[in-house]
């Protein structure tokens, strides 16, 4: 596993929310809010779900067949400065379906309550991190 410290990962276990950036071949960026889950050997998978979309062919989708390369940005945000925190995990992404998601989607079903009503799967977005950068503005991280 990556090394970060260890608020970092309960972070990773514990926010409900992330911005997946990814990069076209010819270097346009695309950055979307996703749901997510951290497996047990700290691999990030993102669900392709049933959510409405414009249309199927996702562009972070084509950018990762473009650019496997992407990261997954979880902040925290308050008032009192001094609770500041984010994490921004680099590394090679690539959409996985099938038996390889399986486990993934049940990951990602039990995080979130509302996969009982909107479809989830058959495909994820499985990120292998290569980098964890982690910023707290106060050492005293997780209170």
């Amino acid at each position: 596993m990556i090394e970060a410290p260890e608020w970092a990962w309960s972070m990773l276990r514990e926010a409900r929310v992330a911005r997946l950036a990814t990069t076209s071949a010819a270097g346009a960026p695309h950055v979307v809010p996703v749901c997510f889950a951290l497996d047990d050997s700290g691999v990030l998978w993102t669900p392709i779900d049933g959510k409405p979309k414009s249309t199927r062919a996702l562009r972070r989708v084509r950018n990762l067949v473009e650019n496997p390369r992407a990261s997954l940005l979880i902040d925290h945000y308050e008032e009192d400065w001094r609770a500041l925190r984010w994490i921004a995990v680099h590394g090679r992404a690539e959409l996985v379906s099938g038996a390889a998601a399986a486990p993934a989607l049940g990951l990602l079903r039990d995080k979130y309550p509302q996969y009982e009503r909107v479809e989830v799967g058959p495909e994820a977005i499985r990120l292998r991190p290569e980098r964890i950068l982690a910023w707290a503005a106060s050492d005293g991280w997780p209170r």
